[in-house]
């Protein structure tokens, strides 16, 4: 038996990989509150299910069960409890752009090509969360999260207009061929609409959509409609098993749209995690977030059903509504059970009602001011948002070449600043600040004094130009006789800036200028003492503090 001093480690390890050991023992009170929480979420979860189950182009049963085991791990693993795990309208879309081509959608190749990349994009964050690279999450900045949302929900909405309007194909098709719309399901379509538009901005709390759903089909069964509508789906629950060989070409060309599906859903869960974490005040447990998101795509998969994602929009709910742990995520598989043995009754209920749903839970999303928000605050964010914006447009249904636009201009900003870093002469402010000399207009600290700061560390990308701007100074002002380094935001430095800096001192001493340095980072001076390059000296001098050398060096101004 271990030892008792062994015991709390593990006990330790135990409730680090499963979460749910740490939800609250339930009482009477928070089983009410997570109750109601959970139901409130499932009866916006089942009829969105359906519908995104649509817009995946996967069969409309298919949503139900992307809601039930996956639902149940991501809530169990997650160290967010109150993430709403399921189908989402982002990785649908995501699923139906990559498919496209390779498949028809609702066949066979595509059901087992919807379930691959759920088990590949499941095990690609699961194996990230096991190793700890939540933070790769950080290679998709906001702007470009913003900017692919914004054209992922105007093609959302597209593609769910000709069954919104009754058309029988798509919009720009039917009205070239002349083909009129169904009346009744454009009403349906638009009806509903309308109502959960009224619904949401006059009882955002209230989850209409389940009874307008439910309304709609009766409506549809009493009426007589003849239009498109769900028809029966099969009662019961999914089986579990392991998807049919494609052929390694097939999973060749779905890598990348898994690698995407990956990162993009991990960001919406990223953003609902962050608020409920924010607001109670506690650290946010990227990698296991990773980790349970991933273990619920790979079940998924197992249900027979496309990849899951956390909804920001129903996590929300569930922090309107009260919920106080994972319980209610647990009550919402229980409602969404029930739900599948009830699946039958949904049969009349019309498909221009799930474009509906689908289009109502998108159009948050559609927010033209926060572009121009980034233009106000970063024009080269504003531009890095607007370029991911068009080309996620242009490239459909390869969206996620969007991404990965938005990707690579982010990280060339990135690189481009790191390689000119900002290196500016410094001049003392009336307030006693030590400012840009020249765009405050201030007078130089001394005469045949050069003072510069330079906001970067002093590594491969930054060390050129630090010299640079030295050479090109004392090439420009051979007067110079003291450079004043102050070298306060420099807290890392590498070998090429060890080089360089080695090369600076050598160069200012064979002109006999004396080279002054304050406030080094023990770190910095630490390393350059290892590499032979502090030794201090008449060329060389060192000081605590900036004040301090600029009492030294204008003492030697006056002699």
């Amino acid at each position: 038996p271990p030892t008792p001093s062994a015991m709390p480690h593990a006990h330790r390890t135990w409730r680090h990989w499963l979460p749910f050991l740490n939800w609250p023992r339930p009482s009477g009170a928070l089983l009410r509150q997570d109750m109601l929480a959970g139901i409130t979420v499932a009866l916006l979860l089942v009829p969105q299910s359906v519908a995104y189950a649509q817009l995946a182009g996967m069969p409309l049963v298919t949503g139900l069960y992307a809601a039930i085991l996956p639902a149940a791990l991501g809530a169990l693993l997650g160290g967010s409890t109150r993430l709403s795990v399921g189908p989402t309208a982002l990785t649908c879309l995501l699923v139906s752009a990559s498919l496209t081509g390779l498949a028809e959608p609702g066949s066979p190749q595509w059901v087992q090509g919807a379930i691959w990349l759920a088990l590949l994009s499941g095990l690609m964050q699961a194996l990230l969360g096991l190793g700890g690279f939540g933070w790769l999450l950080n290679l998709i900045s906001s702007p470009v999260m913003t900017g692919f949302t914004q054209a992922a929900a105007l093609l959302i909405i597209g593609s769910q207009l000709p069954a919104l309007l009754g058309l029988p194909k798509g919009v720009l098709e039917s009205w070239q061929l002349g083909l009129a719309p169904d009346g009744q399901a454009m009403a349906f379509g638009l009806g509903t609409l309308a109502l959960l538009w009224i619904a949401r901005q006059r009882w955002p709390r209230f989850p209409a959509i389940m009874l307008v759903v439910v309304g709609a089909g009766l409506i549809s069964h009493f009426s007589g409609f003849d239009g498109a509508v769900i028809g029966t789906l099969p009662a019961g629950l999914p089986s579990l098993s392991l998807p049919d060989w494609l052929g390694l070409s097939t999973l060749q060309a779905l890598i990348l749209p898994a690698m995407m599906i990956a990162l993009v859903s991990f960001l919406e869960t990223a953003s609902s995690a962050r608020t409920e974490h924010q607001r109670e005040g506690t650290l946010w447990n990227e990698s296991q977030d990773l980790l349970s998101q991933g273990v619920a795509k790979v079940s998924a998969a197992l249900s027979g059903t496309f990849p899951t994602s956390a909804s920001f929009s129903r996590s929300a709910v569930y922090l309107q509504a009260g919920a106080r742990s994972g319980w209610a995520s647990l009550v919402t598989v229980a409602v969404v059970l029930l739900a599948v043995l009830l699946a039958p009754l949904l049969k009349d209920v019309p498909r221009a009602v799930l474009a509906a749903v689908v289009v109502i839970a998108v159009m948050g999303l559609v927010k033209p001011s926060a572009l121009r928000r980034l233009w106000r605050t970063g024009r080269v964010e504003a531009l890095t948002a607007s370029a991911t914006f068009v080309i996620t447009l242009l490239s459909a249904p390869m969206i996620y070449w969007g991404v990965l636009a938005g990707v690579v201009l982010t990280l060339s900003h990135f690189l481009h600043a790191r390689l000119h870093p900002r290196i500016i002469e410094i001049g003392l402010h009336p307030d006693g600040s030590m400012r840009d000399r020249h765009l405050w207009k201030l007078p130089p600290l001394a005469p045949h004094l050069y003072t510069l700061r330079m906001d970067a560390e002093l590594d491969f990308a930054a060390a050129t130009s630090l010299e640079r701007a030295i050479t090109e100074h004392l090439g420009e002002h051979p007067d110079v006789r003291h450079v004043w380094l102050l070298a306060q935001p420099i807290n890392r430095i590498d070998i090429t800036g060890i080089e360089t800096f080695g090369q600076i001192r050598r160069q200012l001493a064979a002109r006999q200028v004396v080279l002054h340095i304050s406030g080094i980072k023990l770190p910095v001076q630490t390393a350059l003492e290892r590499a032979g390059e502090w030794t201090l000296n008449e060329q060389l001098r060192a000081y605590r503090t900036d004040t301090e050398a600029l009492q030294a060096l204008r003492a030697l101004a006056k002699d």
